[in-house]
């Protein structure tokens, strides 16, 4: 089974930048995601970007512009730069496996994520 473990994240003023890693325990899948949760109740959980072996990314309309991910195969780790943060970027970051570049359910088991507040 694999597991994936978060980091990265942090306390950051609006405009700043964090970089969060996902680290998968076995093998890398061939799609990984990165998701998010607001703390809002009801908030469900949203796909923010997502990345192909091959390094095809898909990004939601939120993030597109202000967020990268990439990924290092041989270290089986999948990366998000973000930038230019936003008060509404607040949530915890998970990463999963994805179905496809669109998937926002995510399919392998969810890590405990890393928590992004951003502050105005």
């Amino acid at each position: 089974q694999v597991l994936f473990v978060e980091s990265g994240g942090g306390l950051v003023q609006a405009g700043g930048s964090l970089r969060l890693s996902c680290a998968a325990s076995g093998s890398l899948f061939e799609i990984v995601g990165w998701y998010r949760q607001a703390p809002a109740p009801g908030k469900q959980r949203e796909l923010v970007a997502s990345i192909t072996s091959g390094g095809s990314t898909h990004y939601s309309d939120v993030v597109k512009g202000r967020f990268t991910i990439s990924r290092d195969n041989a270290k089986k780790t999948v990366f998000l730069q973000m930038n230019n943060l936003k008060p509404e970027d607040t949530s915890v970051y998970y990463c999963n496996a994805a179905r496809n570049l669109y998937d926002s359910s995510g399919f392998a088991s969810w890590g405990q994520g890393t928590q992004v507040t951003v502050s105005s």
